[in-house]
């Protein structure tokens, strides 16, 4: 499996993600789906065409309880649970952009999905207004924002949520995510009891015919 490590230094902090969600807020002008759309990028660790394709019917949103968003892949769902915070925040999104339910979750210009020149200007903007002028920042700026989703899913491991549930939740392996995020797994020196390892390798004795 060839899969490209993201060292612990390239994932963005839950600090820097706020920062970054709030001045594509402030600056998203007319594209108001930009910011709903990174958000969810964002806390649900999708793939951008994941979001950019998902509908209104994909997420259910009950009042004052956890909800669940279907996103799809190659042909094949998986829910994602959401927390109630963000459930209201869809709620809110969806009335205000009076979206029906077979309509785009997040539409483009006349109602076509959104693409990267709709969103990508923005998320520059926010780069350069947010982002400590470190040794990295120059490496930053033009990033995919799929370091948004990147950053969820180390949050989620980092948090203590069981690596098979962060794959389910993300359409992925736990394999995937041991080799893309080494530093969220423990890597410390194991202290070996030697002399009693041969009786806790071993098989149990077979039952006799």
């Amino acid at each position: 499996m060839d899969v490209e490590v993201m060292e612990e230094e390239w994932i963005l902090s839950p600090e820097l993600v706020r920062s970054l969600l709030k001045s594509i807020h402030g600056h998203a002008g007319a594209n108001r789906s930009v910011h709903p759309f990174m958000r969810t990028v964002a806390e649900q660790a999708l793939l951008p065409r994941e979001a950019r394709a998902l509908r209104v019917s994909d997420v259910m949103l009950p009042e004052g309880d956890g909800g669940k968003l279907t996103a799809r892949r190659n042909g094949k769902a998986r829910e994602i649970p959401l927390q109630p915070q963000f459930v209201e925040f869809l709620r809110e999104w969806i009335s205000d952009a009076d979206l029906q339910e077979d309509d785009l979750l997040f539409p483009g210009t006349r109602g076509r999905p959104l693409s990267a020149p709709d969103y990508m200007p923005i998320w520059e903007q926010a780069q350069v207004a947010v982002l400590p002028r470190d040794e990295l920042y120059r490496w930053r700026l033009g990033e995919s924002i799929t370091i948004l989703r990147d950053s969820c899913l180390v949050k989620w491991l980092t948090t203590g949520i069981s690596p098979v549930t962060v794959a389910e939740w993300a359409g992925i392996t736990p394999t995937w995510l041991e080799l893309r995020y080494p530093h969220c797994f423990g890597t410390e020196d194991v202290e070996i009891d030697w002399d009693d390892l041969p009786e806790v390798t071993a098989l149990p004795d077979w039952p006799q015919p």
